[in-house]
C-alpha cells in the first residue's frame, strides 16, 4: 500500500464509518475499497500525491453505496447523506466532493443546499454532553438545541458522565476526548456502553488518535474546531443509524 494511501486511511475510516454508522461496517467498506484500488488502480487526474489517494479512497468507498431513493417520513438519502457528509465531515469543496461522487459541481451543490434545508427532520435525540470546559459545553448546547435535539444534561467529569447516563438514558452522547482533571472521555464512554446500548458521538483535536482500525473506536468523530453543520450531519447519522447497504 502506499503512503498516501496510508497517510488517507484516517479520513476514509471517518467517512465510511459516519456513512454506515458504525466502526465494523465503516472498516469494512474502507478495506472493500481498499482492495478494489489494488485491483484497479485509479487513473491520475488533476489531484497529486495525497489529495489523490484520498479522494480515490473516498470514491471507492462512495462506489459501494447503491443509490436508493428517498427514505419513508422524508428522511435523506444515500446521495444526500453522502454529499452533507463529504462536504460538512470531511471539508471537500463542490467540486472535490462532485469528483468523488460522479456528477457535476453544481448538481452537488444543489443536493448539499437542499439536504441542508432537511437535516432537522431527523428523529429527535435526547443528548448528554461530556465537556469539561463550562463555555464549550454551553456552545455545544446551543448547536445541539439548533439541531432540533435536547440537552438531557451536561457531565464535566468521567464519574458525572457515567452517573448521568445511567439517570437520564440519553439517546445520544456528545463526549470531549480530554476532561482535563475530571478523567478520560473516551473511558466513560467505554463504561457507558457496557450498561447500554447508545450512539455516541466523539469531538477531539486530534482525530486520527480515534481512526486506527485497531481497536473499539467510535463510528462518528467530529474534528475540532468544527461549524454547525458538520454537527447537524454527524447528530443527523448517529440519531437515524447511518446506511444499511444490505
Amino acid at each position: 500500500m502506499s503512503e498516501d494511501l496510508l497517510r488517507a486511511l484516517p479520513r476514509a475510516r471517518r467517512y465510511a464509518r459516519a456513512l454506515v454508522g458504525s466502526q465494523e461496517a465503516g472498516d469494512a467498506l474502507v478495506r472493500e475499497a481498499l482492495l478494489a484500488l489494488r485491483r484497479a488502480p485509479p487513473e491520475q487526474g488533476g489531484e497529486q500525491g495525497g489529495t489523490a489517494a484520498l479522494l480515490a479512497l473516498y470514491r471507492a468507498v462512495s462506489a459501494r453505496v447503491p443509490e436508493s431513493p428517498p427514505l419513508p417520513g422524508g428522511g435523506l438519502t444515500p446521495l444526500e447523506r453522502q454529499v452533507l457528509l463529504l462536504t460538512s465531515l470531511e471539508g471537500l469543496n463542490p467540486e472535490a466532493a462532485a469528483a468523488v461522487l460522479g456528477r457535476d459541481a453544481g448538481e452537488v451543490a444543489a443536493i448539499a443546499a437542499a439536504a441542508r434545508e432537511r437535516l432537522r427532520e431527523g428523529a429527535q435525540a435526547e443528548v448528554l454532553i461530556v465537556e469539561d470546559e463550562p463555555i464549550i459545553a454551553m456552545d455545544l448546547g446551543q448547536l445541539v438545541a439548533a439541531c432540533g435535539h435536547r440537552v438531557a444534561g451536561i457531565a464535566a467529569t468521567q464519574s458525572e458522565a457515567v452517573a448521568l447516563a445511567r439517570s437520564l438514558n440519553p439517546t445520544l452522547i456528545l463526549a470531549d476526548i480530554n476532561l482535563g482533571k475530571g478523567g478520560d472521555g473516551k473511558a466513560a464512554v467505554a463504561e457507558i456502553l457496557r450498561e447500554m446500548s447508545v450512539p455516541v458521538i466523539f469531538v477531539t483535536a486530534y482525530p486520527e488518535r480515534l481512526l486506527t482500525g485497531e481497536a473499539l473506536e467510535p463510528a462518528f468523530v467530529v474534528t475540532k474546531p468544527f461549524d454547525p453543520m458538520t454537527l447537524a450531519i454527524a447528530t443527523y447519522q448517529a440519531v437515524t443509524g447511518g446506511l444499511r447497504l444490505g
